[in-house]
């Protein structure tokens, strides 16, 4: 006996679900705010905001009291200027000393950079230079050794030839100088 199983839905219906609302200090803000400098004077004594840190819980809402949250308050403090206070806590905070010195280290490093560029370049100025010598130097030098190439070949060429002309009207002598000095031997 086969066993079937009956595939149906089970339908409830669903409760209503407690949705966590706002937190009451949480104030939405309708538009981007531009940091602008402001003068804001505290609220007065009689007030019923709550401007404390710490919410009163004494009353109904959290509204807070007006027990004087502000006696510590100076009494000059209506022109409050935002941008200062916040540039002067942030100057209290950051150290400009280690910067100054990292600054200072950078503008040192960087002029010794230039420095060593400078000679760098010079040096290689005066290689230049040399090199340009060198080479004309070399083909001075080329140009002379051509010549005396060309030089020597002629005197060889002449005294082939002043040797054979001498053979030939005075032969007798000729072999007995030539007895006597030996030619040198090319190579």
């Amino acid at each position: 006996m086969p066993i079937t199983q009956s595939r149906y839905q089970v339908t409830t219906s669903s409760l209503p679900r407690a949705v966590p609302g706002k937190s009451p200090y949480y104030t939405p803000v309708a538009k981007p705010v531009s940091y602008t400098r402001v003068a804001i004077s505290p609220p007065s004594a009689g007030s019923s905001v709550n401007t404390s840190a710490v919410p009163s819980l004494t009353s109904g809402s959290y509204a807070g009291s007006t027990s004087g949250d502000h006696d510590t308050l100076d009494a000059g403090a209506h022109g409050v200027d935002l941008i200062d206070m916040m540039s002067n806590r942030l100057g209290n905070v950051i150290d400009p000393l280690p910067l100054d010195r990292s600054l200072a280290r950078q503008a040192q490093a960087s002029g010794e950079l230039n420095a060593k560029q400078r000679e760098l370049q010079e040096l290689q100025a005066l290689a230049q230079r040399r090199l340009k010598g060198t080479r004309a130097n070399l083909a001075d030098g080329m140009k002379a050794a051509k010549e005396v190439r060309r030089d020597l070949e002629w005197t060889q060429k002449r005294v082939r030839a002043l040797n054979a002309n001498a053979a030939k009207k005075h032969p007798t002598a000729y072999k007995t100088a030539s007895a006597r000095y030996p030619a040198p031997i090319d190579c």
